[in-house]
């Protein structure tokens, strides 16, 4: 393949967004096992509204939530990466590492092979202090995935973009320092 990877991992190409992302990105969130602990599921508009947030993103770090290919396939398969918390908590400003992968792509370590790598990249290459990832509560697979890629639990918040009522609102927060990642490679070694 001719894509220009930031990122390449065993089974993983991770790149900037093209405008061919966009219809398998819109049916994602179109998707209700995707978004199940998401609050709605996004309009067409809003999907794309997001990658232009995203890319946004791109050019005010030069990193964010890359669009990521499934080598094999050539499939676009979801977004892992990093982006800034857009709502003010005790722990922001503060750089959330995420993903989304389509259904299909699911408990094959994907998410947790594309978020090592993102990992490395933010400590290693841009230098980040420390890196968090949110998530409700009840979300036990994104919960799996932080715990495999070493962010350890610093406790839990009510999310304030959410209805106080929903079931989603009460969330997890994760998070991992610089000096702890590369205690845990030293350890891996």
């Amino acid at each position: 393949m001719s894509e220009d990877y930031i990122l390449i991992t065993e089974r993983l190409g991770l790149r900037e967004w093209k405008e061919k992302d966009a219809p398998p990105f819109i049916q994602m969130n179109l998707d209700l096992e995707v978004m199940h602990y998401f609050p709605r599921l996004l309009t067409p508009k809003e999907s794309l509204e997001l990658i232009e947030r995203i890319k946004a993103h791109f050019k005010k770090y030069t990193y964010g939530l890359y669009a990521v290919d499934h080598m094999a396939s050539g499939r676009f398969i979801g977004f892992i990466g990093l982006a800034e918390i857009s709502f003010e908590a005790d722990f922001t400003p503060a750089m959330e590492i995420g993903w989304r992968l389509a259904v299909d792509f699911w408990n094959k370590g994907y998410a947790t092979e594309g978020a090592k790598a993102v990992m490395k990249l933010a400590f290693e290459q841009k230098k980040l202090e420390k890196l968090v990832s949110i998530t409700a509560k009840l979300n036990k697979p994104s919960i799996r995935v932080m715990e495999k890629i070493g962010l350890k639990a610093a406790g839990e918040f009510n999310h304030p973009k959410l209805d106080p009522l929903d079931p989603l609102n009460r969330h997890v927060l994760y998070q991992l320092g610089r000096e702890e990642y590369f205690l845990l490679l030293s350890k891996q070694k």
